[in-house]
């Protein structure tokens, strides 16, 4: 072992010279030659005539995290010529290893040359080379050269890989991250299949740069064949643009686009298309004329301060059928919000707006409402030392139309909460609350007048007395534990407490379900209330596991003093007795997990709502199962008003890199398939493959049932 001394420090910067000469990738801040150095060789020479000092026999040169192994390693003082020669090895503390033959360098150890030269980098990607010749310190030349991210074969390493670059010259610009191939061609399995006199690409040091990404190509029943071709554009650190024409050949081109931002509060992203397309009329056919098509969406949120927030998310699209045409989206419904919120303690408060897009046929915008403002505060005080606590809720709304209702409304309302533990184990809370609304409406229909609004101010008042009670029985047997939980909810108030002047805008679908079984108020909105005396009950019955798993079952119902005619009929609430309405969930591990959900008719127990979402198996292979039935009974229809459908995804991993997935989705009533679609994809450490199909059945005027075929293919680091 020897130490120190200035030729040692010489023999030192052969490792770093490696680092930034030999490695024809990550430019990486070296350690400077006054680090600490520790040698180890089974000879150490210094020859005073030459002024050459040699190390010979399994040298290794330890420089900070860096080590230098090699049979030879010498430094000629009068040349400032360093040389290291057999079996050549450095290894990096990125993880990088460089094994050379020979390597020589000089004019200040910035310049040299190195002969059969070979780099595993720490992502597992490879160069290899005749030779390698470094220049200023920021050029590296690799003569004759291949580069490939794949893995080699175990059983056979001369074997060529998925694919390797070949090409007669690389060069390796350190100081721009750039790796540039001159007469290169590419290779899969060995066999040419590409040659480009020129192209370069960012090194694996780079995390984002501008340039051509992945392209996709396929085929589409209503565009014809077509390619997208991706162009990234890194604008800043914080900041990126993504434009992506697609060629078609029945639609021309269609430009995409997307642009992203952090700021120091937070974040958006914007993206959307254009295109000058075809006119064409409901069935599809050309008109003859040009016609701009296209959409933008974007969302974004941002930190005010501690308390507060500001966000918006914005959806428009030129026309109904444009997204579903050229598959984007089959939303039927656009929604644009602005919106900023404010949390505090127990307290939450915001003001937003909408504006809505709807895509059917028969939506007209005259009478799509816009809302600007919304605001709502829920106010929830400090609980005292008997743990009751005052809430104080605040809405208010304004709604506008161009043809139809106007409607400005504020509501208040104040609660006192009293939870109490009983002796035996069971919880009470009682809550009494006063709630006011006032209402200022324009042009509002009447209901039972199809023909007759009216104007001007309305409200109402309504107090509401309410008390709860669970009472959980809990029973330890083994590994298991029992629930038994009974719930029952009594409510009272007043009648009469919706005036038919009261525009209905945010509570017109309401059905009982397992979620608002228990709830005081059942409308998801404030402009209808529920009203009279009622009771809430129920049990909650669960086994849970000590490992994880679970099964649990709730079933209830609601009875009321007298019908409720605010409630439509096929809501389950329209009688004085509800429907039943259950919820079952069966998870006894993470492989398994099956929610079911039902209503069942008060009088014949027949099924009025099925709906099971399932998953199954574990992640190489899982199956998702949606279902969902519907039967509104009406009493003056011969045939119910049935919704059946039934969703069913799935993906599987077989063969270490290759796995399939699909998807259908499919009305049971009749009008069969709605979409179904799948895919198969190879993807190993350095390439993707994919080819999918997608099929939907379904038409809107100028956007017939479409069928694409779409492929996609990517090599890692070339885009």
């Amino acid at each position: 072992m020897a130490r120190g001394g200035r030729a040692c420090r010489a023999l030192a910067l052969v490792s770093v010279v490696l680092l930034g000469g030999a490695a024809t990738v990550a430019a990486q801040v070296a350690p400077t030659a006054d680090e600490p150095s520790v040698f180890r060789a089974d000879e150490l020479v210094y020859d005073r005539e030459l002024a050459v000092v040699t190390a010979t026999g399994d040298v290794e040169i330890a420089q900070g995290d860096r080590v230098l192994l090699a049979d030879t390693v010498s430094y000629d003082q009068r040349t400032g010529t360093v040389t290291a020669s057999g079996n050549v090895a450095l290894l990096e503390p990125s993880g990088d290893v460089v094994f050379a033959e020979y390597v020589e360098l000089t004019e200040s150890l910035k310049s040299g040359v190195v002969r059969d030269i070979r780099i595993l980098l720490a992502d597992r990607s490879r160069f290899a080379a005749n030779s390698a010749v470094r220049a200023g310190g920021r050029l590296t030349t690799l003569s004759k050269a291949v580069y490939s991210p794949c893995e080699l074969c175990p059983d056979d390493p001369a074997r060529a890989p998925l694919w390797q670059i070949k090409a007669v010259r690389i060069v390796h610009d350190q100081g721009r991250h750039e790796v540039k191939y001159y007469d290169a061609w590419l290779e899969i399995f060995g066999v040419p299949v590409a040659y480009t006199p020129y192209f370069q690409h960012a090194d694996p040091t780079v995390r984002r740069r501008t340039g051509l990404l992945a392209p996709s190509f396929g085929d589409s029943s209503n565009l014809g064949a077509f390619v997208a071709l991706p162009f990234y554009v890194a604008l800043a650190p914080n900041r990126d643009l993504t434009f992506t024409p697609k060629l078609t050949s029945e639609e021309g081109a269609v430009y995409f686009g997307e642009y992203r931002e952090r700021t120091a509060g937070g974040a958006f992203t914007l993206e959307g298309s254009i295109t000058r397309a075809d006119e064409r009329d409901d069935r599809g056919v050309k008109t003859g004329g040009k016609e701009t098509r296209g959409h933008v969406r974007g969302d974004g949120l941002f930190q005010i301060d501690e308390t507060w927030r500001w966000g918006f998310s914005v959806y428009r699209s030129t026309d109904d059928t444009y997204l579903t045409r050229y598959n984007i989206d089959e939303a039927d419904t656009l929604t644009s919000r602005l919106f900023a919120e404010a949390f505090r303690a127990r307290s939450y408060g915001s003001v937003e707006g909408y504006l809505f897009q709807g895509l059917d046929q028969a939506d007209d915008p005259g009478e799509t409402p816009v809302i600007s403002p919304l605001f709502d505060v829920n106010l929830v005080g400090r609980p005292r030392e008997d743990g009751s606590f005052a809430t104080v809720d605040l809405n208010g709304l304004i709604l506008t139309r161009n043809d139809g209702t106007d409607s400005r409304r504020l509501s208040l309302a104040a609660a006192w909460h009293v939870p109490r533990l009983g002796a035996a184990g069971d919880v009470y809370e009682l809550t009494a609350s006063l709630r006011g609304d006032a209402y200022e409406v324009d042009q509002a229909e009447v209901p039972g007048s199809p023909t007759a609004t009216t104007s001007g101010f309305t409200g109402r008042v309504l107090p509401e007395l309410s008390l709860s009670w669970r009472w959980p029985w809990v029973r330890h047997q083994g590994r298991a534990s029992q629930l038994v939980e009974p719930i029952v909810v009594g409510v009272i108030g007043p009648y009469g407490v919706n005036p038919k002047e009261i525009p209905n805008e945010d509570s017109t679908d309401v059905e009982l379900t397992d979620i608002n079984l228990f709830e005081a108020q059942r409308f998801p909105g404030l402009d209808r209330v529920e009203s009279g005396p009622r009771v809430h009950y129920g049990v909650r019955l669960g086994t849970f596991g000590a490992g994880g798993g679970r099964t649990t079952l709730l079933i209830g119902q609601s009875y009321r003093a007298r019908r409720d005619a605010t409630f439509a009929v096929g809501s389950g609430l329209e009688s004085d007795f509800s429907d039943y309405v259950g919820r079952v969930d069966i998870a006894p591990s993470a492989n398994f997990d099956i929610a079911y959900r039902f209503r069942l008719d008060k009088d014949d127990l027949e099924f009025r709502r099925n709906e099971v979402e399932a998953v199954l198996g574990p992640p190489k292979l899982r199956l998702g199962l949606t279902y969902l039935a519907l039967s509104d009974k009406v009493s003056d229809v011969e045939e119910p008003d049935r919704r059946e459908e039934i969703g069913v995804t799935g993906r599987a991993e077989f063969l270490t890199y290759w796995s399939v997935d699909g998807a259908l989705r499919s009305d049971l009533t009749g009008d069969g398939l709605i979409s179904a679609g799948g895919g198969i994809t190879y993807e190993d450490e350095c390439t993707v493959l994919g080819l999918r199909v997608q099929r939907r059945f379904t038409s809107d005027r100028d956007a017939p049932a479409d069928t694409s075929v779409m492929f996609v293919v990517k090599l890692r680091h070339l885009g």
